[in-house]
């Protein structure tokens, strides 16, 4: 069990979770909602370094800061100290940077024996989504023939997920995602990227986007939009046609709307071009949207050159981007990002390699892309993955994991890493080592996770406000 304490009495207090059920116990309710109240973010300030601190961690077996320069990637502090005040990170470090900014109205978790980290940034999912596609999951791993599918009647592929997703109320849609958004937030995630693009129309698409806004509203948790219009074309309409309608009609509607951040397609044979790739991409900036792409998940067809010569924030998937591609990516400052859980739903043929990524340069996040081929919603099982799988160091994953997704979402300078001035978007594992995560497996490692400097779930359960 996780339990904070009160600094100035030293005394065990009972797990926060059964405490936010009951919101009772000896300290009284005040106690307790001190910990569950929303706190609004507010600018880095001195100001804000010269108050004490609201929220203290100490002794950390492990702090992991992940700052940007480490030369350890993961910017380890044996017995790590940190403090929180209105929403931030104040400081971090050993106990001597921390003491001074605690008073009486402190209070402090004790992380002995535990690991303490920046939350997970999960920079690439397709979360928000109708339906499921398990009967195709299994129809894969038994090796069924294409006509023993069909005879089966079993539907595969996108546009399977666009019928359910398209006949959901949005508070249908939002209800589903909630439960997988959940999920994550209690295995560590604090920020998530969530795509469109399983209806490809116009409704549907701007009914995701909503779905994502409500996400970050009734949950703790920070939701980025991406407009992933470009994913694929209905198939009552010609491609051509259809990516008029994208180009000229959803793109700008969509970034007028505010609605999503980013702009994304799918480079890869069967899907689109990369030239027809460079044109939706564009068509985004010109909306107010960055770029992001899908590319050299299946085949190479030249998607790297589009997205380094469009600075595109981040180029995912990278199965069989041959070495100079992978360098024009880091040339242009392209954060990669290989997905270890789709490479292991669907047993790939050519699993991603991330040494020549790495030896090229580039900077690295590895996400869930949870969606219906891939329904993963664990950052750690990721993890798991990448360092079994394909061959990653416990710390090139936890730092692809934290700062590098933050860089994959162009938000490192305000999560990512334990730093002060930063969101105080922190976890607590209960392991002694960083690198037990990719050795303990089937169980969550997640003691608690804090959101904006409010504790937001517990032993594998959200505190509810």
């Amino acid at each position: 069990m996780f339990e904070p304490i009160e600094e100035k009495t030293e005394r065990p207090m009972n797990s926060l979770h059964a405490l936010s059920s009951s919101k009772e116990s000896r300290y009284g309710q005040s106690f307790i909602e001190a910990f569950c109240e929303r706190r609004e973010e507010t600018p880095f300030s001195t100001k804000i370094m010269e108050k004490n601190a609201e929220l203290v961690i100490k002794n950390a077996s492990e702090l992991l800061t992940c700052r940007d320069d480490a030369p350890d990637l993961i910017g380890l502090v044996k017995n790590g100290w940190v403090a929180v005040g209105g929403g931030k990170i104040i400081a971090a470090g050993g106990a001597e940077s921390v003491k001074p900014l605690i008073s009486d109205s402190t209070k402090v978790i004790d992380a002995s024996g535990r690991v303490v980290a920046p939350g997970f940034v999960d920079s690439h999912t397709h979360v928000v989504f109708g339906g499921s596609r398990v009967d195709e999951y299994f129809a894969k791993i038994e090796k069924l023939s294409g006509e023993e599918i069909k005879r089966r009647g079993i539907k595969t592929g996108i546009l399977t997920t666009l019928e359910p997703t398209r006949e959901h109320s949005i508070e249908e849609l939002y209800n589903e995602t909630a439960l997988r958004v959940r999920d994550m937030i209690v295995s560590g995630t604090t920020t998530v990227e969530s795509k469109s693009g399983y209806g490809l129309d116009r409704d549907t698409e701007l009914k995701q986007l909503e779905v994502n806004r409500l996400l970050e509203q009734r949950l703790p948790i920070t939701v980025v939009s991406t407009f992933l219009g470009g994913h694929g074309w209905p198939h009552d309409m010609r491609k051509e046609k259809y990516m008029d309608f994208l180009i000229n009609e959803m793109i700008p509607l969509v970034g007028g709307s505010g609605l999503a951040e980013f702009c994304d397609a799918w480079c890869d044979e069967g899907y689109y071009t990369a030239q027809e790739c460079g044109h939706i991409l564009e068509a985004g900036i010109k909306s107010d949207m960055r770029p992001k792409l899908h590319e050299g998940g299946y085949s190479y067809i030249g998607g790297a050159e589009v997205a380094a010569d469009l600075q595109a924030v981040s180029a995912d998937h990278l199965n069989y981007d041959p070495r100079k591609s992978l360098r024009r990516l880091a040339e242009a400052g392209t954060v990669g990002t290989p997905l270890p859980g789709i490479d292991f739903a669907v047993g790939h043929e050519r699993p991603f390699d991330p040494s020549p990524m790495i030896e090229e340069g580039m900077e690295l996040a590895i996400a869930t892309n949870c969606c219906p081929g891939c329904w993963c919603t664990s950052m750690p099982f990721i993890i798991i993955l990448a360092c079994r799988n394909h061959g990653m160091s416990s710390e090139r994953a936890i730092r692809a994991a934290t700062i590098g997704g933050a860089k994959a979402l162009a938000r490192q300078d305000s999560i990512g890493s334990i730093e002060p001035g930063k969101n105080a978007d922190i976890q607590i594992w209960n392991l002694k080592r960083h690198e037990d995560i990719a050795y303990h497996y089937m169980t969550n490692p997640v003691a608690a996770v804090i959101k904006n400097g409010r504790i937001t779930a517990v032993d594998s359960a959200l505190i509810e406000e």
